[in-house]
């Protein structure tokens, strides 16, 4: 199953539509989109196994980009639309990017590219794109190959690495792939072409990419809001007729801060089957979901790596609080410092003994630091087994904060904090202290600024001793109207920590 063969099958059956303003592309729409950009990518000197970059928003001609790499073997870099131009530069540098796919939005960026980058060809959409597609034919091209996606990560502890997945385990171009069995036989999602797939989040992210492009290798459609909103997204649900989706903890957030009767006003009774994953889910969250949508939330854990996945039903999680689930690819392996194997209910390195190696691109240190001596490989990940096998992750090594010598795991401060009323999101970071080492500080969105000061740190701090030991609750509350996180779910908190420790050396 492949858009091409549906293209035939089906071809005037909505491939894509755009949530906000309603613009639909067929599968016939979309074949001959991509088979245009294909040909155009050959016209301009790329063959298969050269990589080309692609800024652009949300719309309707992301996909056609994205199957044209998939049927010209190319390596398509999807870049984040938050970036300045210094990081944009600096990945299509490193990722040996031979051409930039973007939009007029983003010419205030490019105009700031220094002279090497300026001089990579573009092809604009909405500024001379259309045309040169047009000239192109909408038979496919001589010489198909499998296309792959190469990710950056999201650049929480230093600059963002490509990551050049295994090579395709079969070269044909409609060859099945592993996510398309994992969505049918693990998250249920049919695979008769009846799935209408809600996506919230931008394209640019592994998650958003990997589901959309499986929902259309199963026939199904995919509706793409623009932006995220939280009553919009309950509106599409509606609208649409969405039947599965997929989601971060931070959506739920949002969705859940909205008052009820606004909750309450959409029917959302065709939906079956909500995936989360990207980042921690607080308890209390996700349990207010499951209360709110039924059991049709779906969690895993997994990385843009692709080394391997989990996933737990909501009538799993129910009765495992907290996992993130059992393996559903690769055998999961919780190892010390050493690489040793700990036993079940130990905290340790989480490690993927899978089919599906990766390397990150130009930095084999980086590389060897992910890969056991056994060949398992890690996202970098803190958690345990339970005797059942379902994981609990702890957190991600480089968040940790040692203070005074105890080791301190920030998501479990950040997870309390985000349940309380007034908090709308929390990043808890370590910041340098000369008599502890690092003191604990939580950088708070509240839902108003009008309530920042110090009632809701006393509020907060309150709040916080119920549950914590003393030593984990923040020594410091700095309340801003918004966190640096990525649409992805993901903090930016190394942004955070350089700002603490630059503001620690000026006291020096």
């Amino acid at each position: 199953m492949h858009p091409i063969s549906f293209a035939k099958s089906q071809p005037d059956h909505p491939a894509i539509i755009m949530a906000g303003s309603g613009e639909t592309v067929t599968y016939r729409q979309l074949d001959e989109a991509a088979n245009r950009m294909a040909h155009w990518l050959r016209a301009q000197g790329l063959k298969a196994g050269d990589a080309f970059a692609l800024l652009m928003e949300n719309n309707a001609r992301y996909h056609e980009v994205i199957w044209a790499s998939q049927r010209s073997g190319t390596f398509l870099v999807p870049i984040s639309t938050h970036l300045t131009a210094s990081e944009i530069t600096y990945i299509l540098d490193d990722s040996d990017s031979k051409l930039l796919v973007t939009t007029p939005k983003f010419d205030h960026i490019v105009a700031d590219f220094p002279a090497a980058a300026a001089a990579l060809p573009r092809l604009v959409y909405g500024m001379g794109a259309e045309e040169a597609l047009a000239a192109m034919p909408v038979t496919p091209i001589d010489d198909q190959a499998v296309g792959q996606n190469m990710l950056y990560s999201s650049g929480t502890t230093g600059r963002p690495k490509g990551i050049l997945p295994a090579p395709p385990a079969d070269p044909e171009v409609e060859a099945a792939t592993p996510l398309m069995g994992l969505a049918t036989m693990g998250f249920q999602i049919k695979g008769d072409g009846s799935s209408v797939y809600l996506s919230p989040a931008p394209m640019y992210h592994a998650a958003p990419l990997g589901w959309s492009t499986t929902i259309h290798r199963l026939g199904g459609t995919v509706v793409v809001m623009e932006k995220f909103d939280p009553e919009g997204a309950l509106a599409a649900i509606e609208k649409y007729g969405v039947t599965d989706s997929q989601w971060v903890p931070t959506h739920f957030v949002r969705m859940l801060k909205l008052p009820e009767e606004v909750r309450a006003k959409y029917d959302i009774s065709t939906h079956q089957h909500a995936i989360h994953a990207a980042a921690p889910c607080p308890a209390d969250i996700k349990e207010a979901m499951i209360k709110w949508w039924g059991p049709v939330i779906f969690e895993y854990y997994a990385g843009s790596e692709g080394n391997g996945m989990t996933m737990i039903s909501s009538p799993d999680w129910l009765t495992h609080r907290g996992s993130v689930g059992r393996a559903i690819l690769g055998t999961i392996h919780i190892c010390d410092d050493e690489g040793n194997e700990l036993p079940t209910g130990q905290d340790g390195g989480v490690f993927f003994e899978s089919p599906y190696p990766f390397k990150y691109h130009k930095d084999a240190e980086k590389t060897k630091e992910a890969t056991h001596p056994k060949g398992w490989t890690t996202l970098g990940d803190i958690g345990r087994l339970d005797e059942e096998g379902f994981l609990y992750l702890t957190d991600r090594r480089s968040n940790m904060i040692i203070s005074g010598g105890v080791n301190i795991y920030p998501q479990e401060v950040e997870n309390l904090l985000v349940s309380h009323d007034k908090v709308m999101d929390a990043a808890v970071i370590g910041a340098p202290c000369p008599e502890m080492g690092e003191r604990v500080v939580a950088v708070v969105q509240p839902v108003s600024m009008d309530d920042a000061g110090e009632a809701l740190e006393a509020e907060l701090t309150a709040y916080l001793s119920g549950e914590l030991a003393r030593l984990k609750i923040p020594r410091l509350f700095d309340f801003r109207a918004e966190l640096p996180r990525e649409a992805n779910g993901k903090l930016y908190k190394r942004k955070l920590k350089d700002e603490y420790a630059q503001a620690a050396a000026k006291e020096q």
